[in-house]
């Protein structure tokens, strides 16, 4: 039975990013993801169009990759953590990206194209529904994206069935630590900002353990205390929706980015 209110969400935020990629407008910041997560030579490395992001963190320079395995990123968008992921694979490994936009689908494609790499593929699918086979990659990276689901406990059910054994993930993304401001919970912009699908930190948490992963951890934290830090798409959804100077605030320490690592048993 189809959830009316599920396809509504992935409607709007389809529709969103495909105006991202085809560069209409930018929701999320480019310029704070390079600053912050991404080293010049990353950058330099993968191919021109696709050394920006629309994430909260590098997943690739945490999740210890090694030669010959094979990786999986849900949300793949450009492309820059799968061209990131390829250079630490090797041509023995494997990346998969997947993302539920044709147009970054097909802007992905192209980059892989000028990039000229053997080892990656770009899928057009959901997270909810991986079109991947079971047990068939090592890794799974995603940034900042999860966030943007509305059915997040099948999405980790499916990176579960979908790691092999021994497997682990390796996630940035965005949670709340208190509830946010109604205004800004109820904005469709806030929405595809990664702001208000986010959910608390510690259901999403547990959702990953409920999930069957084990050793769940989160490796990094960054709290906005001030809303002075909020990445330019924060900024403008102050502006547009006019929130008041204390809702700003309560809205800043509300959310945080995190970078959480988990292992599928072998067993």
């Amino acid at each position: 039975m189809v959830n009316v209110e599920e396809e509504k969400i992935k409607k709007m935020v389809r529709e969103g990013y495909a105006k991202i990629a085809k560069a209409e407008k930018c929701c999320c910041s480019p310029k704070i993801s390079k600053k912050t997560a991404y080293t010049k030579e990353e950058l330099k490395s993968v191919p021109k169009g696709a050394d920006f992001s629309l994430g909260c963190g590098n997943p690739v320079a945490l999740a210890s990759l090694k030669e010959g395995e094979a990786v999986l990123d849900l949300g793949s968008g450009g492309g820059l953590d799968c061209f990131l992921a390829a250079n630490k694979v090797g041509e023995k490994g494997k990346v998969i990206g997947v993302d539920m936009t044709p147009e970054m689908i097909h802007n992905a494609r192209e980059n892989c194209r000028k990039g000229k790499y053997k080892n990656v593929e770009f899928r057009l699918g959901e997270i909810e529904n991986l079109p991947v086979a079971d047990s068939a990659v090592d890794v799974m990276i995603s940034n900042c994206v999860i966030n943007l689901s509305p059915n997040k406990k099948r999405v980790f059910e499916e990176a579960f069935r979908v790691l092999k054994p021994g497997g682990r993930l390796m996630i940035s993304d965005i949670v709340l630590l208190k509830e946010l401001p109604e205004i800004v919970e109820k904005s469709e912009q806030a929405y595809i900002a990664c702001i208000s699908g986010a959910i608390m930190k510690d259901e999403y948490i547990e959702l990953i353990k409920d999930a069957g992963f084990r050793d769940v951890k989160i490796v990094e934290e960054t709290r906005f205390q001030h809303f002075s830090r909020f990445s330019t798409a924060s900024k403008d959804i102050i502006r547009e929706l006019n929130i008041p100077f204390e809702s700003a605030r309560e809205f800043g320490s509300s959310v945080a980015s995190i970078k959480v690592y988990g292992v599928k048993p072998n067993n």
